[in-house]
């Protein structure tokens, strides 16, 4: 079943916050994906401008999992697991690409995500030069976790519809 986020609508003379601004603008990208188990949502931002954007799906090209059907859903692998039989990228593989096919420098830059990073994410995303990640849902790969903190990309988890509509006064948050 594909979750569909909503955000709440603007209230009058109310500004969001950029880190607001950034994910609700990663929630929309999250629609266009075409994955039958989780639908996710990737921006890179640098100088609080959008430099790229991904959702997961098959690569460029290809037929997508939702004409074709998913491996990982009939043989029930777990979240987070067996990545290797997915035919299709991650959110933020895709961001990430889309910046080296563009000729576009997202090094220095901010990861807005709908989804915490797996390892393999982590592993692009500190290769890449972000120095923050910003995430809205968890994702259970504690090798994530462990990668993006022994390279000290900050990490931080906002607040939305995870607490109810409201900013975890735990996380650490910082409007860019």
């Amino acid at each position: 079943m594909r979750e569909i986020a909503y955000m709440e609508p603007a209230k009058k003379g109310v500004r969001p916050d950029w880190d607001t601004y950034f994910m609700d603008i990663a929630i929309v990208v999250a629609r266009r994906s075409t994955c039958l188990r989780r639908q996710v949502g990737t921006i890179v931002v640098k100088d609080r401008r959008v430099l790229t954007t991904g959702y997961n799906g098959a690569p460029a090209g290809l037929i997508h999992c939702n004409q074709v059907g998913c491996v990982r859903e009939r043989l029930q692998v777990p979240s987070g697991e067996r990545h290797e039989l997915c035919r299709g990228l991650h959110a933020e593989q895709n961001a990430i690409i889309q910046a080296a096919v563009h000729g576009v420098s997202i090094c220095g830059g901010t990861l807005y995500s709908t989804a915490y990073p797996c390892s393999l994410c982590a592993k692009m995303i500190v290769n890449a030069g972000i120095k923050r990640v910003v995430y809205r849902g968890s994702y259970p790969d504690d090798l994530a976790k462990a990668i993006l903190a022994e390279a000290g990309i900050e990490v931080t988890q906002w607040g939305g519809e995870t607490n109810a509509g409201k900013r975890d006064p735990a996380t650490k948050t910082r409007s860019t």
